[in-house]
């Protein structure tokens, strides 16, 4: 569980890091940042998981996100990992922005030459944890996640998949439902393979219609987010919680778009609503 310490700087009271570790389940070495807000000496603090999206690392959340204001009022670690395996022997799509690194999808890949690094779920799921829970001052009991874009589609799905880790879960901008969206097809297909049965479990939509639920859902879309007819389809979370009986709040943004503007403007709001379920 050793990790290495790139940087760290005084924020709010806190501080926020940078840092690396060798990863067993990509085989590489993997960059993350944590926002650790200040607190009583020997406190135990409740920890908010953000997943970023296509072409992204941790560093555009970390400097763009606008975050730390509202951990520090709330007392709520804020956690941000890669978005994929790096390294020169990681294979890459280089001229393909929405697939290989920068777009690992937050998937164990099962196709060659990608499973051998593209492990992702894993990583998010059980490594990455067990690394934080071992260096920061964390309390594991009380967790939750949010991610923008293609780290929405991880937030949903790995909670989905994990309800009893995660107290709340948002989304900003999520592909909900990648089975059916140009974006997901393309990395489910090749990441995955042809199977489409093996790629519901990457599918928020899938997992709600096989019987997954989210007590607490909170979702955030732009109106002028120029992905959203055609990649991201929120309509279809909408549908699909309705059927299962759940009752998400899922709110359209009136005239914002895709990018970073959009989510600082409401970061202090979802930190606010998960630091009300974490307690």
């Amino acid at each position: 569980m050793t990790i290495e310490t790139i940087s760290t700087n005084r924020a709010f009271g806190g501080t926020q890091g940078v840092y690396s570790h060798q990863s067993s389940e990509t085989g590489t070495e993997m960059t993350f940042s944590v926002y650790v807000p200040p607190h009583h000496e020997g406190a135990k603090l409740p920890v908010l998981w953000y997943l970023s999206g296509l072409t992204c690392t941790h560093a555009n959340v970390t400097e763009k996100g606008e975050f730390r204001a509202a951990c520090a009022e709330h007392g709520i670690v804020f956690v941000a990992p890669d978005t994929s395996p790096r390294g020169d022997d990681v294979p890459d799509a280089a001229d393909e922005y929405d697939f290989g690194k920068g777009a690992g999808f937050y998937v164990d890949a099962t196709e060659e030459p990608w499973s051998a690094h593209y492990r992702m779920r894993s990583y998010i799921e059980r490594e990455l944890p067990e690394v934080i829970a071992a260096n920061f001052p964390v309390d594991v009991a009380r967790q939750s996640i949010t991610g923008h874009s293609m780290g929405g589609h991880g937030a949903l799905t790995i909670a989905l998949r994990t309800p009893d880790r995660f107290r709340s879960v948002s989304a900003f901008s999520p592909i909900v439902a990648p089975s059916q969206v140009p974006w997901g097809e393309k990395a489910l297909g090749r990441y995955l393979g042809d199977d489409r049965a093996a790629w519901r479990d990457y599918d928020a939509v899938a997992l709600i219609e096989d019987g997954a639920q989210l007590d607490h859902l909170l979702v955030d879309q732009g109106t002028a987010d120029s992905f959203l007819d055609e990649q991201l389809r929120t309509g279809l979370l909408s549908m699909a919680c309705a059927k299962a009986g759940m009752e998400p709040t899922i709110r359209l943004q009136e005239g914002y778009d895709h990018s970073y503007y959009f989510i600082s403007t409401f970061m202090a709001e979802h930190v606010k609503w998960h630091a009300e379920r974490l307690g």
